[in-house]
């Protein structure tokens, strides 16, 4: 409920400083930001294979009780946490530095800009590597609530920086990277004095294990794989875009991955609090329950971006152009198909998190990354013959479907199970309120599409989400589940009347 919370208030205030930035900054400008920070976030491959790493290790740690090694685990992953920030920091400021100013298409008057811009991008970023054991050891402690209120803190202070970017009488392009890193470094500080406070393991020690770190850089290493490819998948299609289309692409896309953030994180927060249970379930020996999550996991994280996901696709053009002073070229049909491959993610990344917590992950990263990996030269060759940038989302919703099957075979594998039983339990219950969501979508989009005003807009949303959630309670729940749910239900309602 704290990271529900969080989220309305970071999505309410993310649509309007994203529409103040844009206003601010313009359209070429924002696609400058969009692609620069770009060039960092392609480093993260290392970050994010360390990330997975050390969220396994420290939930797998609690999950046995096992105190002493909870502490060693985490003065380990922070050790290495400042090696991968050395390293990212020599790639960013060599390899990094050459592509910005040789190979990007950016307006010559510029340059000095983007450069500035990519200086205090590295800084954000080498920030937020350094506090991944932080936030994961919040995550594995389950102090959701405390990472409800620092998240509600980093929003706030984003505002504040946009209100003054607005009013702001110098560069805004350099302005906005300077005070972007300015919050980064404040939410790093609270975060490392919250933990040091609460937590004793995460008090330093120099800590230094051949065999235990070679552990963790192994599980880690074939973690580098899947993120390599994840982030060839989004980084380096938003470098094709500039390639093929220019700077105004690039804006479109940086748009469309807000949108795509924002309504992920209705579903994130939910699995932000279920995969540690699923990793803990896993390593007390409890693997049915740890089962029983993932598949529940998969089936209501679905159910609930649909209930967002299918009112924001029929109004769509209302919210953009309600939204957005200007709407860049490309927006609306990148969102409506970006939110597509959204759900079909949704489903996969419970998935995702019982495959990590067996630690059998060489062969499962090998074969997801040479897939994921396979996303650019498609969108390469679609660029080239067709010309046309919304090819990008047909190759990632076709690579996701394919990589979904691919994750259901792993799970067999690995954890041993009845595929049938996912199936039966989640897939065949998501097409059968998909199938129904689709035909009220096409039946009666012309009706709800249309408005008359913004309250017109609120009240047709209104019954769109009623429908959907009947449909959902109809064909999408088993009798135990809606008896669940109305136990819930009556609960709350003694509780408050």
């Amino acid at each position: 409920m704290f990271l529900y919370f969080r989220m309305f208030l970071t999505m309410g205030v993310g649509l309007y400083t994203s529409r103040l930035v844009l206003d601010a900054l313009g359209v070429v400008d924002y696609g400058i930001y969009g692609v620069v920070g770009g060039i960092v976030t392609m480093f993260a491959f290392l970050n994010s294979a360390m990330a997975s790493a050390t969220q396994r290790y420290l939930s797998f740690d609690i999950g046995r009780n096992d105190i002493e090694r909870l502490q060693k685990t985490f003065n380990a992953t922070l050790n290495i946490h400042f090696l991968v920030a050395l390293i990212i920091l020599i790639l960013a400021e060599t390899i990094g530095l050459w592509f910005i100013n040789y190979k990007l298409d950016i307006p010559a008057d510029r340059m000095v800009a983007a450069n500035w811009v990519y200086q205090f991008s590295i800084f954000t970023f080498i920030l937020n590597v350094i506090q991944v054991p932080y936030n994961a050891l919040l995550i594995a402690r389950e102090h959701m609530n405390v990472y409800a209120y620092v998240s509600i803190l980093e929003t706030i202070l984003k505002l504040i920086i946009v209100l003054y970017l607005v009013q702001a009488d110098t560069d805004r392009l350099i302005l906005y990277a300077i005070l972007t890193f300015a919050v980064s470094f404040i939410i790093r500080m609270v975060y490392k004095i919250y933990c040091k406070r609460k937590f004793k393991e995460s008090i330093y020690k120099f800590y230094f294990d051949k065999t235990y770190y070679k552990e963790l850089l192994s599980y880690s290493g074939w973690n580098l794989f899947g993120n390599i490819a994840a982030v060839a998948r989004s980084q380096g299609s938003n470098i094709l875009l500039n390639l093929f289309f220019g700077p105004v692409a690039n804006a479109s896309y940086s748009i469309t991955l807000m949108v795509q953030g924002i309504i992920g994180n209705f579903v994130s927060n939910f699995q932000v609090a279920v995969n540690p249970q699923i990793v803990k379930n896993y390593a007390a020996g409890e693997k049915q329950a740890s089962l029983n999550l993932m598949y529940k996991s998969s089936k209501f994280s679905f159910f609930g971006m649909l209930i967002l996901v299918v009112p924001l696709l029929v109004n769509l053009e209302y919210v953009m152009n309600l939204w957005l002073k200007e709407v860049p070229t490309y927006a609306i049909e990148f969102i409506q198909l970006a939110l597509v491959f959204s759900l079909i993610e949704t489903i996969s990344n419970p998935l995702m998190s019982g495959i990590t917590a067996t630690g059998k992950i060489k062969t499962y990263h090998v074969v997801i990354s040479f897939f994921n990996i396979f996303n650019l030269p498609l969108i390469w060759l679609l660029f080239k013959i067709n010309n046309n940038p919304i090819s990008i989302y047909y190759v990632f919703i076709s690579i996701s479907i394919l990589l979904l099957f691919l994750r259901i075979m792993f799970v067999k594998k690995l954890m041993k199970v009845d595929i049938f039983h996912f199936f039966k339990k989640v897939l065949f219950r998501i097409i059968i309120v998909s199938l129904c969501v689709y035909l009220l979508y096409i039946n009666f989009y012309q009706i709800l599409s249309e408005y008359e005003n913004f309250i017109t807009f609120i009240w047709k949303s209104v019954i769109i989400v009623f429908l959907i959630l009947t449909i959902i309670w109809i064909f999408g729940l088993t009798k135990t589940e809606r008896i669940f749910v109305l136990n819930i239900i009556s609960k709350n309602a003694q509780k408050y009347l």
